[in-house]
């Protein structure tokens, strides 16, 4: 699943893709901005770590969990 996280004041964002379902990286952002959490923690797909400070967060765009196909279609 795609995901895409928007910066406060950055024109760029962080996009990676993650083999946590949509609804497990929607709790574990609901949960760390509800608590007041410094920092959120996602896990891509590779291993990778990004840890996101929750005062700069603008957004969180969850793509869906639908494969992609390759080729040519009829």
């Amino acid at each position: 699943m795609d995901i895409r996280i928007g910066i406060a004041n950055s024109p760029r964002e962080i996009s990676f893709e993650s083999s946590q379902t949509s609804a497990e990286v929607e709790k574990t952002v609901s949960d760390a901005l509800s608590a007041d959490a410094k920092f959120v923690k996602l896990v891509d797909g590779k291993g990778n770590v990004y840890v996101v400070p929750t005062a700069s967060l603008a957004y969180l765009e969850i793509g869906s969990e639908e494969s992609r196909r390759v080729g040519f279609v009829a």
